[in-house]
Protein backbone atom coordinates (compact mmCIF):
# COMPACT_ATOMS: atom_id res chain seq x y z
CA UNK A 1 0.00 0.00 0.00
CA UNK A 2 1.30 3.47 -0.89
CA UNK A 3 2.40 5.57 2.06
CA UNK A 4 0.38 8.73 2.75
CA UNK A 5 2.20 11.82 1.55
CA UNK A 6 2.52 13.08 5.11
CA UNK A 7 4.41 9.90 6.02
CA UNK A 8 6.78 10.33 3.08
CA UNK A 9 7.65 13.90 4.00
CA UNK A 10 8.17 12.95 7.65
CA UNK A 11 10.44 10.08 6.66
CA UNK A 12 12.53 12.47 4.57
CA UNK A 13 12.82 14.87 7.50
CA UNK A 14 13.83 12.06 9.85
CA UNK A 15 16.51 10.78 7.48
CA UNK A 16 17.78 14.34 6.94
CA UNK A 17 18.10 14.92 10.68
CA UNK A 18 20.00 11.64 11.14
CA UNK A 19 22.32 12.56 8.27
CA UNK A 20 23.25 15.85 9.92
CA UNK A 21 20.82 18.52 8.67
CA UNK A 22 20.37 21.56 10.89
CA UNK A 23 17.10 22.38 9.10
CA UNK A 24 15.11 20.62 6.38
CA UNK A 25 11.83 20.76 4.53
CA UNK A 26 10.20 18.22 2.25
CA UNK A 27 7.48 18.10 -0.39
CA UNK A 28 5.56 15.13 -1.80
CA UNK A 29 3.35 15.33 -4.88
CA UNK A 30 0.96 12.61 -6.04
CA UNK A 31 -0.54 13.29 -9.45
CA UNK A 32 -2.79 11.71 -12.06
CA UNK A 33 -3.50 13.22 -15.45
CA UNK A 34 -5.50 12.12 -18.49
CA UNK A 35 -5.37 13.73 -21.94
CA UNK A 36 -7.51 12.76 -24.93
CA UNK A 37 -6.98 14.14 -28.46
CA UNK A 38 -9.51 13.65 -31.26
CA UNK A 39 -8.95 14.22 -34.97
CA UNK A 40 -11.34 13.59 -37.88
CA UNK A 41 -13.90 12.16 -35.48
CA UNK A 42 -11.58 9.43 -34.20
CA UNK A 43 -9.28 9.04 -31.23
CA UNK A 44 -5.83 10.35 -32.19
CA UNK A 45 -3.98 10.09 -28.90
CA UNK A 46 -4.71 9.10 -25.31
CA UNK A 47 -2.26 9.69 -22.48
CA UNK A 48 -2.45 8.83 -18.82
CA UNK A 49 0.25 9.47 -16.28
CA UNK A 50 0.39 8.97 -12.55
CA UNK A 51 3.07 8.84 -9.94
CA UNK A 52 4.56 10.26 -6.78
CA UNK A 53 7.50 12.68 -6.67
CA UNK A 54 9.31 13.81 -3.55
CA UNK A 55 11.76 16.61 -2.89
CA UNK A 56 14.04 17.39 0.05
CA UNK A 57 15.86 20.59 0.94
CA UNK A 58 18.48 20.47 3.69
CA UNK A 59 20.49 23.18 5.40
CA UNK A 60 23.86 22.64 7.07
CA UNK A 61 24.64 25.93 8.73
CA UNK A 62 23.92 28.48 5.99
CA UNK A 63 24.53 26.05 3.15
CA UNK A 64 21.63 24.39 1.41
CA UNK A 65 20.95 21.76 -1.24
CA UNK A 66 17.91 20.20 -2.90
CA UNK A 67 17.36 16.67 -4.20
CA UNK A 68 14.32 14.94 -5.70
CA UNK A 69 13.15 11.49 -6.74
CA UNK A 70 10.17 9.60 -8.13
CA UNK A 71 11.17 6.50 -6.15
CA UNK A 72 9.74 6.51 -2.65
CA UNK A 73 11.25 3.30 -1.23
CA UNK A 74 12.84 3.80 2.21
CA UNK A 75 16.35 3.07 0.93
CA UNK A 76 15.94 5.73 -1.75
CA UNK A 77 14.70 8.29 0.77
CA UNK A 78 17.69 7.55 2.99
CA UNK A 79 20.07 7.94 0.06
CA UNK A 80 18.38 11.23 -0.86
CA UNK A 81 19.09 12.61 2.59
CA UNK A 82 22.73 11.47 2.52
CA UNK A 83 23.24 12.94 -0.95
CA UNK A 84 21.62 16.23 0.01
CA UNK A 85 23.84 16.61 3.06
CA UNK A 86 26.95 15.89 0.98
CA UNK A 87 25.86 18.47 -1.60
CA UNK A 88 25.09 21.10 1.06
CA UNK A 89 28.55 20.74 2.59
CA UNK A 90 30.05 21.66 -0.78
CA UNK A 91 27.64 24.53 -1.46
CA UNK A 92 28.56 28.19 -0.84
CA UNK A 93 27.20 29.97 2.23
CA UNK A 94 23.84 31.63 1.72
CA UNK A 95 23.17 34.05 4.60
CA UNK A 96 19.52 34.35 3.55
CA UNK A 97 18.64 30.63 3.48
CA UNK A 98 16.49 29.18 6.24
CA UNK A 99 13.04 28.03 7.18
CA UNK A 100 10.35 30.19 8.73
CA UNK A 101 10.31 30.59 12.49
CA UNK A 102 7.57 28.57 14.16
CA UNK A 103 5.86 31.85 15.12
CA UNK A 104 5.50 32.76 11.43
CA UNK A 105 3.66 29.59 10.39
CA UNK A 106 0.03 29.59 9.29
CA UNK A 107 -2.57 28.75 11.91
CA UNK A 108 -5.19 27.72 9.35
CA UNK A 109 -4.05 25.07 6.88
CA UNK A 110 -7.36 23.51 5.82
CA UNK A 111 -7.98 24.44 2.17
CA UNK A 112 -11.39 22.76 1.92
CA UNK A 113 -13.30 26.06 2.13
CA UNK A 114 -11.55 27.17 -1.08
CA UNK A 115 -13.16 24.32 -3.07
CA UNK A 116 -10.04 23.39 -4.98
CA UNK A 117 -11.01 19.73 -5.32
CA UNK A 118 -13.88 18.20 -7.27
CA UNK A 119 -15.04 15.12 -5.33
CA UNK A 120 -16.77 13.67 -8.39
CA UNK A 121 -15.41 10.46 -9.86
CA UNK A 122 -12.52 10.72 -12.27
CA UNK A 123 -14.05 11.12 -15.75
CA UNK A 124 -14.07 8.05 -17.95
CA UNK A 125 -11.76 8.42 -21.00
CA UNK A 126 -14.75 7.73 -23.24
CA UNK A 127 -16.50 10.77 -21.77
CA UNK A 128 -13.47 12.93 -22.47
CA UNK A 129 -13.27 11.60 -26.01
CA UNK A 130 -16.94 12.36 -26.56
CA UNK A 131 -16.49 15.95 -25.34
CA UNK A 132 -13.51 16.51 -27.64
CA UNK A 133 -15.39 14.94 -30.57
CA UNK A 134 -18.38 17.21 -29.99
CA UNK A 135 -16.14 20.27 -29.97
CA UNK A 136 -14.52 19.18 -33.23
CA UNK A 137 -17.88 18.40 -34.87
CA UNK A 138 -19.27 21.80 -33.87
CA UNK A 139 -16.24 23.56 -35.38
CA UNK A 140 -16.60 21.66 -38.64
CA UNK A 141 -20.21 22.82 -38.95
CA UNK A 142 -18.81 26.20 -39.97
CA UNK A 143 -18.42 26.14 -43.76
CA UNK A 144 -15.41 28.45 -43.57
CA UNK A 145 -13.38 25.95 -41.54
CA UNK A 146 -11.03 23.82 -43.65
CA UNK A 147 -9.92 21.57 -40.80
CA UNK A 148 -9.69 21.25 -37.04
CA UNK A 149 -6.07 21.13 -35.95
CA UNK A 150 -6.89 19.68 -32.54
CA UNK A 151 -9.71 19.01 -30.14
CA UNK A 152 -8.61 17.94 -26.68
CA UNK A 153 -10.11 17.13 -23.31
CA UNK A 154 -8.20 16.51 -20.10
CA UNK A 155 -8.39 15.95 -16.38
CA UNK A 156 -5.85 16.04 -13.57
CA UNK A 157 -5.90 15.35 -9.86
CA UNK A 158 -2.97 16.39 -7.68
CA UNK A 159 -2.26 15.97 -3.98
CA UNK A 160 0.54 17.93 -2.31
CA UNK A 161 2.01 17.74 1.18
CA UNK A 162 4.62 20.07 2.69
CA UNK A 163 6.52 19.52 5.93
CA UNK A 164 9.46 21.16 7.68
CA UNK A 165 11.70 20.62 10.68
CA UNK A 166 10.19 23.84 12.08
CA UNK A 167 6.97 21.91 12.81
CA UNK A 168 4.93 22.77 9.73
CA UNK A 169 2.99 19.92 8.11
CA UNK A 170 0.00 20.38 5.83
CA UNK A 171 -1.34 19.40 2.44
CA UNK A 172 -4.18 19.81 -0.01
CA UNK A 173 -5.66 18.41 -3.22
CA UNK A 174 -6.51 20.08 -6.52
CA UNK A 175 -8.40 19.00 -9.60
CA UNK A 176 -8.48 20.47 -13.09
CA UNK A 177 -10.81 19.83 -16.03
CA UNK A 178 -10.09 21.26 -19.46
CA UNK A 179 -11.44 21.31 -23.01
CA UNK A 180 -9.98 23.05 -26.08
CA UNK A 181 -10.41 23.30 -29.83
CA UNK A 182 -8.15 24.81 -32.52
CA UNK A 183 -9.76 25.47 -35.90
CA UNK A 184 -8.19 26.46 -39.23
CA UNK A 185 -9.71 28.46 -42.07
CA UNK A 186 -8.31 28.62 -45.59
CA UNK A 187 -5.67 26.44 -47.21
CA UNK A 188 -1.97 26.64 -48.05
CA UNK A 189 -0.36 30.00 -47.39
CA UNK A 190 -3.78 31.50 -46.70
CA UNK A 191 -4.44 29.30 -43.64
CA UNK A 192 -5.36 31.09 -40.43
CA UNK A 193 -6.09 29.46 -37.10
CA UNK A 194 -7.73 30.41 -33.84
CA UNK A 195 -8.97 28.65 -30.75
CA UNK A 196 -11.25 28.51 -27.75
CA UNK A 197 -10.88 26.65 -24.47
CA UNK A 198 -12.12 26.37 -20.93
CA UNK A 199 -10.47 25.14 -17.75
CA UNK A 200 -12.20 24.65 -14.41
CA UNK A 201 -11.67 22.96 -11.07
CA UNK A 202 -15.12 21.36 -11.20
CA UNK A 203 -16.05 19.46 -14.33
CA UNK A 204 -19.66 20.60 -14.04
CA UNK A 205 -18.53 24.22 -14.46
CA UNK A 206 -17.00 23.63 -17.92
CA UNK A 207 -18.66 25.36 -20.84
CA UNK A 208 -20.41 23.10 -23.33
CA UNK A 209 -18.13 21.38 -25.85
CA UNK A 210 -20.25 22.51 -28.79
CA UNK A 211 -19.97 26.13 -27.71
CA UNK A 212 -16.18 25.86 -27.52
CA UNK A 213 -15.96 24.32 -31.00
CA UNK A 214 -18.37 26.85 -32.48
CA UNK A 215 -16.47 29.80 -31.06
CA UNK A 216 -13.09 28.45 -32.17
CA UNK A 217 -14.44 28.07 -35.72
CA UNK A 218 -15.97 31.55 -35.81
CA UNK A 219 -12.71 33.10 -34.66
CA UNK A 220 -10.69 31.21 -37.28
CA UNK A 221 -13.06 32.25 -40.07
CA UNK A 222 -12.90 35.89 -38.97
CA UNK A 223 -9.14 35.76 -39.54
CA UNK A 224 -9.47 34.80 -43.22
CA UNK A 225 -7.61 37.11 -45.57
CA UNK A 226 -5.30 38.54 -42.90
CA UNK A 227 -2.66 41.01 -44.06
CA UNK A 228 -0.11 43.37 -42.61
CA UNK A 229 -1.37 46.67 -41.12
CA UNK A 230 0.01 50.13 -41.68
CA UNK A 231 3.25 51.18 -40.03
CA UNK A 232 3.00 54.08 -37.61
CA UNK A 233 1.90 55.15 -34.14
CA UNK A 234 -1.62 54.01 -33.26
CA UNK A 235 -3.75 53.04 -30.28
CA UNK A 236 -3.70 49.29 -29.58
CA UNK A 237 -6.46 47.34 -27.85
CA UNK A 238 -5.19 44.15 -26.21
CA UNK A 239 -8.05 41.65 -26.24
CA UNK A 240 -9.05 40.03 -22.94
CA UNK A 241 -7.59 36.72 -24.12
CA UNK A 242 -4.04 38.13 -24.14
CA UNK A 243 -4.20 41.30 -22.01
CA UNK A 244 -3.03 39.43 -18.91
CA UNK A 245 0.40 39.13 -20.56
CA UNK A 246 0.76 42.93 -20.44
CA UNK A 247 -0.01 43.02 -16.72
CA UNK A 248 2.21 39.97 -16.34
CA UNK A 249 5.24 42.01 -17.35
CA UNK A 250 4.53 44.39 -14.46
CA UNK A 251 4.08 41.48 -12.05
CA UNK A 252 7.38 39.93 -13.14
CA UNK A 253 9.10 43.26 -12.59
CA UNK A 254 7.91 43.43 -8.94
CA UNK A 255 9.10 39.91 -8.11
CA UNK A 256 11.44 40.03 -5.14
CA UNK A 257 13.94 37.86 -7.01
CA UNK A 258 14.22 40.44 -9.81
CA UNK A 259 14.42 43.32 -7.33
CA UNK A 260 17.12 41.60 -5.27
CA UNK A 261 19.17 41.05 -8.45
CA UNK A 262 18.63 44.67 -9.50
CA UNK A 263 17.33 43.49 -12.87
CA UNK A 264 13.89 45.10 -12.97
CA UNK A 265 12.63 48.16 -14.79
CA UNK A 266 10.57 48.93 -11.66
CA UNK A 267 13.43 48.51 -9.16
CA UNK A 268 13.26 52.19 -8.11
CA UNK A 269 9.49 52.60 -8.41
CA UNK A 270 8.28 51.56 -4.95
CA UNK A 271 5.78 54.16 -3.77
CA UNK A 272 5.51 55.68 -7.25
CA UNK A 273 2.61 55.76 -9.67
CA UNK A 274 2.83 52.94 -12.23
CA UNK A 275 -0.83 52.77 -13.38
CA UNK A 276 -3.43 55.48 -14.04
CA UNK A 277 -5.41 56.84 -11.09
CA UNK A 278 -8.19 54.54 -9.97
CA UNK A 279 -6.54 51.31 -11.11
CA UNK A 280 -5.35 48.72 -8.62
CA UNK A 281 -3.91 45.20 -8.84
CA UNK A 282 -5.20 43.02 -6.03
CA UNK A 283 -3.85 39.61 -5.08
CA UNK A 284 -6.47 37.46 -3.36
CA UNK A 285 -5.29 33.91 -2.61
CA UNK A 286 -8.60 32.97 -0.97
CA UNK A 287 -10.95 33.11 -3.95
CA UNK A 288 -13.25 30.08 -4.07
CA UNK A 289 -12.96 27.63 -6.98
CA UNK A 290 -9.95 29.41 -8.43
CA UNK A 291 -6.94 27.39 -9.51
CA UNK A 292 -4.20 29.39 -7.74
CA UNK A 293 -5.94 29.82 -4.38
CA UNK A 294 -4.12 28.66 -1.24
CA UNK A 295 -4.30 29.16 2.52
CA UNK A 296 -0.54 28.88 2.98
CA UNK A 297 2.51 29.23 0.78
CA UNK A 298 5.34 26.77 0.14
CA UNK A 299 7.15 27.91 3.30
CA UNK A 300 4.10 27.46 5.53
CA UNK A 301 3.22 31.15 5.89
CA UNK A 302 -0.40 32.27 5.95
CA UNK A 303 -1.52 33.94 2.74
CA UNK A 304 -3.62 37.11 2.72
CA UNK A 305 -5.26 39.55 0.36
CA UNK A 306 -3.03 42.50 -0.57
CA UNK A 307 -2.81 45.37 -3.02
CA UNK A 308 0.27 45.18 -5.22
CA UNK A 309 -0.76 48.44 -6.88
CA UNK A 310 -3.21 50.64 -4.98
CA UNK A 311 -4.95 53.48 -6.87
CA UNK A 312 -2.10 53.49 -9.38
CA UNK A 313 0.72 53.44 -6.79
CA UNK A 314 3.13 50.50 -6.46
CA UNK A 315 2.96 49.40 -2.81
CA UNK A 316 5.31 46.42 -2.54
CA UNK A 317 7.27 43.50 -3.94
CA UNK A 318 6.31 39.83 -4.22
CA UNK A 319 8.50 38.06 -1.65
CA UNK A 320 9.43 34.68 -0.29
CA UNK A 321 11.55 34.41 2.86
CA UNK A 322 14.99 34.40 1.22
CA UNK A 323 14.38 37.42 -1.01
CA UNK A 324 12.66 39.25 1.84
CA UNK A 325 15.77 38.77 3.96
CA UNK A 326 17.97 40.03 1.12
CA UNK A 327 15.90 43.20 0.91
CA UNK A 328 15.44 43.70 4.65
CA UNK A 329 11.68 43.17 4.39
CA UNK A 330 9.02 40.69 5.47
CA UNK A 331 7.80 37.86 3.27
CA UNK A 332 4.46 38.44 1.55
CA UNK A 333 3.77 34.68 1.77
CA UNK A 334 4.32 34.20 -1.94
CA UNK A 335 6.72 31.26 -1.88
CA UNK A 336 6.15 28.46 -4.38
CA UNK A 337 8.27 25.40 -5.09
CA UNK A 338 8.55 22.13 -6.93
CA UNK A 339 10.35 19.03 -5.82
CA UNK A 340 13.79 19.88 -7.24
CA UNK A 341 14.43 23.51 -6.27
CA UNK A 342 14.13 25.80 -3.25
CA UNK A 343 11.16 28.18 -2.90
CA UNK A 344 10.92 31.29 -5.07
CA UNK A 345 8.37 34.15 -5.29
CA UNK A 346 5.18 33.39 -7.18
CA UNK A 347 1.72 34.99 -7.24
CA UNK A 348 -1.68 33.42 -6.63
CA UNK A 349 -4.87 35.11 -7.93
CA UNK A 350 -4.57 38.57 -9.48
CA UNK A 351 -7.28 41.04 -10.48
CA UNK A 352 -6.93 44.41 -12.21
CA UNK A 353 -9.63 47.00 -11.65
CA UNK A 354 -12.16 46.75 -14.45
CA UNK A 355 -13.36 49.79 -16.38
CA UNK A 356 -16.84 51.07 -17.11
CA UNK A 357 -16.79 50.61 -20.90
CA UNK A 358 -17.25 47.49 -23.00
CA UNK A 359 -14.65 46.28 -25.47
CA UNK A 360 -16.91 47.46 -28.30
CA UNK A 361 -17.11 50.94 -26.80
CA UNK A 362 -13.31 51.11 -26.59
CA UNK A 363 -13.07 50.01 -30.23
CA UNK A 364 -15.39 52.84 -31.23
CA UNK A 365 -13.39 55.24 -29.06
CA UNK A 366 -9.98 54.33 -30.50
CA UNK A 367 -10.89 55.41 -34.04
CA UNK A 368 -8.06 53.93 -36.08
CA UNK A 369 -5.70 51.34 -34.64
CA UNK A 370 -5.12 47.67 -33.90
CA UNK A 371 -7.12 45.11 -31.94
CA UNK A 372 -4.64 42.41 -30.86
CA UNK A 373 -6.03 38.92 -30.29
CA UNK A 374 -2.82 36.88 -30.47
CA UNK A 375 0.86 37.46 -29.73
CA UNK A 376 4.03 35.57 -30.54
CA UNK A 377 7.63 35.97 -29.44
CA UNK A 378 8.78 38.44 -26.85
CA UNK A 379 11.60 40.96 -26.61
CA UNK A 380 11.38 42.62 -23.22
CA UNK A 381 14.38 44.41 -21.75
CA UNK A 382 14.11 43.60 -18.02
CA UNK A 383 16.19 46.63 -17.03
CA UNK A 384 14.51 49.31 -19.15
CA UNK A 385 11.04 47.91 -19.88
CA UNK A 386 11.47 48.31 -23.64
CA UNK A 387 8.79 46.15 -25.24
CA UNK A 388 8.45 44.50 -28.65
CA UNK A 389 6.18 41.58 -29.59
CA UNK A 390 4.79 40.01 -32.72
CA UNK A 391 1.02 40.43 -32.98
CA UNK A 392 -2.04 39.55 -35.01
CA UNK A 393 -5.65 40.62 -34.75
CA UNK A 394 -7.89 43.11 -36.56
CA UNK A 395 -7.45 46.57 -38.05
CA UNK A 396 -9.84 49.20 -36.74
CA UNK A 397 -10.84 52.08 -39.00
CA UNK A 398 -13.24 54.82 -37.86
CA UNK A 399 -14.13 52.76 -34.81
CA UNK A 400 -15.05 49.60 -36.74
CA UNK A 401 -13.32 46.30 -37.52
CA UNK A 402 -12.27 46.34 -41.19
CA UNK A 403 -9.92 43.41 -41.84
CA UNK A 404 -7.80 40.74 -40.14
CA UNK A 405 -4.15 41.52 -39.44
CA UNK A 406 -1.05 39.36 -39.13
CA UNK A 407 2.74 39.64 -39.28
CA UNK A 408 3.14 42.90 -37.42
CA UNK A 409 5.11 44.08 -34.40
CA UNK A 410 3.88 46.17 -31.48
CA UNK A 411 6.52 48.19 -29.63
CA UNK A 412 6.80 50.69 -26.79
CA UNK A 413 8.10 51.09 -23.25
CA UNK A 414 6.17 49.30 -20.52
CA UNK A 415 6.45 52.13 -18.01
CA UNK A 416 4.85 54.52 -20.51
CA UNK A 417 2.38 51.98 -21.87
CA UNK A 418 0.91 51.12 -18.48
CA UNK A 419 0.35 54.79 -17.68
CA UNK A 420 -1.66 55.22 -20.91
CA UNK A 421 -3.89 52.24 -20.30
CA UNK A 422 -7.72 52.14 -20.24
CA UNK A 423 -9.42 48.90 -19.11
CA UNK A 424 -12.68 47.53 -20.48
CA UNK A 425 -15.22 45.64 -18.35
CA UNK A 426 -14.99 42.17 -19.94
CA UNK A 427 -12.63 40.22 -17.66
CA UNK A 428 -13.49 36.58 -16.90
CA UNK A 429 -13.79 36.53 -13.13
CA UNK A 430 -13.37 32.76 -12.71
CA UNK A 431 -9.76 32.89 -13.92
CA UNK A 432 -6.75 33.17 -11.63
CA UNK A 433 -5.67 36.27 -13.54
CA UNK A 434 -8.63 38.61 -13.99
CA UNK A 435 -7.65 41.24 -16.55
CA UNK A 436 -10.05 42.88 -19.03
CA UNK A 437 -9.27 44.11 -22.53
CA UNK A 438 -6.80 47.00 -22.34
CA UNK A 439 -6.58 50.00 -24.64
CA UNK A 440 -3.10 51.55 -24.81
CA UNK A 441 -2.55 54.81 -26.67
CA UNK A 442 0.35 55.66 -28.94
CA UNK A 443 2.18 52.40 -29.61
CA UNK A 444 4.44 51.85 -32.58
CA UNK A 445 3.27 49.33 -35.18
CA UNK A 446 5.63 47.83 -37.75
CA UNK A 447 3.73 46.41 -40.72
CA UNK A 448 3.67 47.49 -44.35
Amino acid sequence: MTNPLSDLTQQLLDYAARAGADQADAIAVDGTSISIDVRAGALEQADRSEGVDVGLRVMVGQRQACVSSSDTKPDTLRQMADRAIAMAKEAPDDPHAGLADASQLADVTDNSALELYDPSDEPDPAMLQDAAARAEAAALQNAGVSQVQSASAGYSHTRIHLAGSNGFSAGYARTSNGLSCVAISGTGAAMERDYDYDSRIFGADLRDASEIGTRAAARAVERAGARKPKTGAYPVLFDERISSALIGHLLQAVSGAAIARGSSWLRDALGEQVLPDGLSIIEDPHRIRTASSRMFDAEGLATARRAIVDDGVLTGWTLDLANARKLGMQSTANAARGTSAPPSPNLSNIALTQGSQSREELIAQMGTGLLVTSMIGSTINPNTGDYSRGASGFWIENGEVTYAVNECTVAGNLRDMLMRMTPANDAQTHLSTVVPSLLVEGLTLAGD
